[in-house]
């Protein structure tokens, strides 16, 4: 019996769902989140039907709550010894500014803060297994974080500000790489290239159809995921940002410490972490 459990955020639609299908199809269990319960319902009995695996487990939570994300670690806390693989997948664009009911701009708390605290929360249970490890999908972003507006209150453009997101998903993909570097969690970002999501359906009509000409199914990404999440040769992958199982080079921004350093500070802040 494979007992590999195996955490996907966002997995309702897109990327999320064509990689939580293929972790089905090995046998494992696999814990699809997502937001609405009824697309969530479906897809997973779409899901345990394809794959034959009756271990699907659809866990209901909005990553811009930070009370949800707090339920479903303790959800996944209480049923759950150990999780091998933790996808941060979810993310969404907004193009007129938003916020949360914690009073954060929406992408920046769905894309960053979210996973920021699920990822701690649920550290402990990785710690539990004998090989963990942490996907964040992101981007190639060059944007630089405004630290004094990060909620952009004062100048809000939403390309900028999902960029924005997207750096801090590199920032905290090598900040926490640092931080368990002494322990067996291998911590990596990905990025799928463009694929065929929901994702910009708010963006405006050129840019929808630019998406919509270069982009490809989600399945390609899929199986390169899945890759960085199961395989072998990448057991001991730590620290880097890839794509097709090749590392990317990242902006020169998303690698200098005193930026990681300084999200993750604030972050631990803005969600309610402890320093300790």
């Amino acid at each position: 019996m494979n007992t590999k459990v195996y955490v996907v955020t966002g997995a309702t639609s897109g990327l999320g769902k064509a990689v939580a299908l293929e972790l089905a199809k090995t046998g494992a269990t696999v814990i699809l989140v997502g937001r609405d319960p009824d697309r969530g319902a479906q897809v997973e009995k779409e899901i345990a039907s394809a794959a034959k695996n009756a271990n699907t487990d659809l866990q209901l939570s909005d990553l811009s709550n930070l009370s949800s994300v707090r339920n479903l670690a303790e959800i996944l806390n209480s049923k759950y010894e150990k999780i091998d693989v933790l996808i941060n997948n979810a993310g969404i664009y907004k193009r007129q500014r938003s916020v949360t009911v914690d009073g954060f701009e929406e992408m920046f708390a769905t894309n960053h803060l979210g996973p920021f605290l699920l990822t701690h929360l649920l550290l402990d249970r990785l710690l539990a297994s004998t090989s963990a490890r942490i996907l964040n999908v992101t981007a190639p972003s060059t944007s630089e974080l405004k630290f004094d507006d990060l909620q952009g209150e004062r100048e809000f453009k939403s390309l900028s500000a999902f960029g924005a997101s997207k750096m801090s998903n590199l920032l905290f993909t090598y900040e926490l790489a640092r931080r368990t570097a002494d322990t067996h969690i291998r911590v990596n970002a990905y990025h799928p290239g463009l694929v065929r999501s929901p994702l910009m359906k708010e963006a405006v009509a050129p840019l929808r159809l630019l998406t919509r000409l270069f982009s490809s199914p989600p399945q390609r990404a899929a199986l390169d995921l899945v890759q960085l999440a199961t395989a072998p040769e990448f057991e001991t992958t730590h620290g880097k940002f890839l794509h097709r199982g090749k590392e990317m080079e990242p902006s020169s921004y998303a690698l200098d410490p005193l930026n990681q350093s300084k999200l993750w500070e604030v972050s631990e802040r803005l969600t309610g972490i402890s320093q300790s």
